[in-house]
């Protein structure tokens, strides 16, 4: 059980980074827990060895390039929604017949748009929350050893990647990766793609072995 509890301790830190990065513009106390933690800020080597951050203050840099390019990736020239990828007409849902908000709903997860900037609740940003979520609540069944609890948001995180996150999330990073100019948001960008990719591995092996005598 210790091994679990620092599984989700692990996944909990970064989904909890990945989604930061991706719901809106950073701030200077984002990219100092980035910096003061080294297991996060060795994920983000070529961010480290950038020239320019050798000569411009971190406010310039927020300014100057990750806004900038922020705003690119995720404003302009890229759409982070999954209704734009899936939906034929490629239009954002927002309204009550998304399927993602529909299970937000079911499972009282409540998105303030406003103060996420975003315009519906499947913004990449947002999904890789309600995952960060799921393993917070994971985190607190497993406190109280409510090993059925585990593998019940085991089978929902399972659901949710598999139907959702995974449906389209790939090729968004993929084309944000492609179209960063900054190593913040490349390397950003890999990261959530290779950690999507292992943690659904992972949550079927824990499927597999921690639930499988779970009636």
């Amino acid at each position: 059980m210790e091994t679990l509890k620092q599984d989700l301790e692990n996944r909990i830190a970064l989904y909890a980074l990945i989604s930061r990065l991706m719901i809106k513009e950073v701030d200077e106390d984002f990219l100092k827990t980035i910096e003061s933690d080294e297991a996060i800020y060795a994920l983000f080597p070529n961010y480290q060895n950038w020239s320019k951050r050798n000569d411009k203050s971190m406010k310039e840099l927020i300014e100057a390039y990750y806004n900038v390019d922020f705003a690119n990736l995720f404003l302009m020239h890229l759409v982070p929604y999954e209704s734009f990828y899936v939906r034929d007409d490629q239009m954002i849902d927002s309204g009550k017949g998304n399927p993602v908000i529909e299970l937000y709903d079911a499972l009282d997860f409540r998105v303030e748009l406003e103060k996420a900037r975003v315009v519906s609740g499947d913004h990449i940003g947002v999904e890789l929350e309600f995952m960060y979520m799921l393993c917070k609540a994971q985190l607190k069944a497993l406190e109280a050893g409510d090993k059925e609890g585990i593998c019940e948001l085991f089978q929902i995180q399972k659901g949710f990647m598999r139907d959702h996150l995974l449906e389209w999330a790939p090729m968004f990073l993929i084309n944000a990766k492609k179209e960063s100019r900054t190593p913040l948001y490349h390397e950003g960008s890999e990261l959530t793609l290779e950690f999507l990719l292992s943690d659904f591995e992972y949550i079927n092996a824990q499927l597999d072995s921690f639930c499988a005598d779970v009636a």
